[in-house]
């Protein structure tokens, strides 16, 4: 990106110093999810914006696309140029004020923003097969970006400014870059997968953004605004309060909070950890001293007070410093891939989700752009009860989230780790999100994009018959297309993972049967069925899929609250 300067006179000085803004915002200045390499959104206006001299006028050209404006009082501008057609030949967005700005090599084509917790953070180099993913990484025609990892109490206007070289700007997909981008094994594996399918079904541009990070909960990624709407998520707000109670310096605006969790986790270890340490080294002394004289040690010390914890744990946080400075950004959608945070409440979750989503989509201000996400992988040992766990909450919230426009789930059920909450297999989920994105964000009718979905219930006698969409040529009984120790699974002979339950609403397993384009659920023990669960733990044992090889998703077809 060159940035020439022009001549600046001493009146603009002076009107800059008056008006308080800084002296640097004299010259244009473009935020930083403007650079070269970028990709822009095609087939829809494109938002421009930065910064200048109040009042000062600015230019923007892209090929023969221009639009003039004037920066406000506060020294902000922006403009929307008219939509362009996808194309592969690099142009150059001219940006011209008292100083000229040549963003170069620009393609036109989807934008996607990938965003999440550590499943969509586990970069490319932690996949099994990495070594040979990388060398088929070099596209040309994708490119990428990586958020730094930063949490604000207020929204900033602008990604915050790091010390590793290939954050914050974008980046041809290249294997260097791949590989190197990012914290965690390089760029995101999800996004990388799903960029590639993306690219080579449309034979466009891609440009993928990562803005995640991981063990984050999503009221975190949620603005303060969104989550004051909803009663049920004002604990959030005061626990928002909380925290920004600590931020009265007149800069405390633009400051990270990982700097102050950083200072507090130093006083912590040095005013508690380490006195700790000592004490629990003096405690087993004098209890080898007791033990000797065979009598009860004293008690063991304890710690005075916990460390603070992650700073991205705070709620709109992140929706501050990770998503705030990229609106408008021109976007074709979002892939997303987070829950886990969000396990001890997973039926909050079924407002706090949808709230997010509807609250990003209102400030792009895009109508409602795709929003793509994965329901949560199976986890923890396999289900020995009918109905048990946490997680079963978030995948039902996540499945009840598909009533909001233009969204699609993949689901990961069948792909996960007992023993590990980052499954390594993300191409089959980049797979299934590639899949949701071909009907839901491209309009192709003709393929099946997700697997069987409950529809319906009806009793009939001692049996429930339950109807799906989403049934493809047919259901079947399924195996998983990856599994964690490299063991196949032995070829199904019945349906497992259903459960029935009667008015008492105590639950057990039931024996299931492919009925069409349904499944009947029955038990012995239930004489007088009301409701059916499938999938309803941590790691479920459940096997229907449709012929397509997609597994069914988790569903009730009750409404108790436990």
């Amino acid at each position: 990106m060159k940035n020439i300067s022009l001549p600046f006179s001493v009146t603009a000085l002076l009107m800059l110093l008056l008006s308080g803004v800084p002296v640097l915002r004299a010259d244009v200045k473009m935020p930083a999810i403007f650079g070269d390499h970028m990709v822009l959104q095609q087939d829809s206006k494109i938002p421009v914006w930065g910064w200048a001299a109040p009042g000062e006028k600015v230019n923007v050209a892209l090929g023969t696309k221009t639009a003039d404006t004037t920066a406000d009082a506060q020294g902000k501008w922006r403009v929307d140029l008219p939509p362009l057609p996808a194309g592969s030949t690099a142009q150059t967005l001219k940006i011209t004020g008292k100083n000229v700005i040549q963003i170069q090599d620009v393609l036109v084509g989807d934008v996607w923003l990938c965003s999440g917790q550590s499943n969509m953070q586990f970069g490319l180099m932690n996949e099994p097969n990495a070594a040979d993913e990388l060398k088929k990484a070099d596209e040309p025609q994708i490119r990428i970006f990586y958020v730094p990892m930063k949490a604000y109490i207020h929204p900033q206007g602008d990604i915050a400014v790091t010390s590793k070289n290939l954050e914050g700007k974008w980046l041809v997909c290249t294997p260097f870059n791949i590989h190197f981008d990012g914290n965690w094994g390089g760029f995101s594996a999800v996004a990388f997968y799903f960029g590639r399918e993306i690219h080579q079904f449309t034979g466009k541009p891609v440009g993928l953004i990562g803005s995640y990070w991981g063990a984050t909960p999503a009221q975190a990624w949620t603005s303060l605004e969104a989550l004051e709407k909803y009663p049920a998520l004002d604990h959030f707000v005061k626990e928002y309060q909380t925290r920004a109670a600590r931020y009265t310096a007149p800069d405390a605006k633009y400051k990270d909070i990982m700097e102050e969790n950083d200072a507090e986790m130093a006083q912590w270890k040095a005013e508690v950890e380490a006195p700790f340490h000592t004490a629990m080294a003096n405690w087993q002394l004098t209890a080898n001293e007791y033990k000797a004289i065979g009598q009860p040690p004293p008690p063991k010390p304890t710690l005075a007070r916990p460390g603070p914890g992650h700073p991205g744990l705070t709620a709109s946080v992140l929706f501050n410093g990770m998503v705030a400075p990229l609106i408008p950004f021109g976007l074709k959608g979002v892939i997303w891939y987070q829950g886990e945070a969000n396990e001890g409440n997973g039926l909050e979750y079924g407002t706090l989700f949808p709230a997010m989503i509807t609250d990003w989509r209102e400030r792009w201000g895009e109508s409602d752009f795709p929003f793509l996400f994965v329901q949560l992988a199976n986890y923890r040992q396999p289900a020995t009860k009918p109905c048990e766990g946490n997680w079963a909450w978030v995948r039902d919230s996540q499945l009840h989230t598909l009533s909001l426009p233009n969204t699609g789930m993949a689901s990961a059920i069948d792909i996960g780790n007992p023993n590990d909450i980052h499954p390594k297999d993300k191409a089959d989920v980049a797979a299934r999100l590639a899949l949701a994105a071909k009907q839901v964000a491209y309009g192709q009718k003709d393929i099946v994009y997700s697997g069987p979905l409950y529809d319906s219930m009806r009793q009939e006698g001692e049996q429930i018959r339950i109807h799906f969409t989403q049934v493809g040529s047919g259901l079947t009984i399924g195996t998983p297309p990856w599994t964690w120790n490299g063991k196949p699974v032995p070829p199904p002979t019945e349906l497992t993972g259903f459960a029935i339950a009667g008015a008492d609403k105590k639950w057990y397993w039931a024996h299931a049967v492919i009925d069409g384009d349904g499944v009947v659920v029955s038990s012995n023990q239930v004489p007088n069925p009301v409701a059916v669960r499938y999938g309803w733990a941590d790691n479920p044992r459940c096997n229907l899929y449709n012929k397509e090889k997609l597994p069914a998703s988790p569903f009730r077809t009750d409404s108790w609250p436990n």
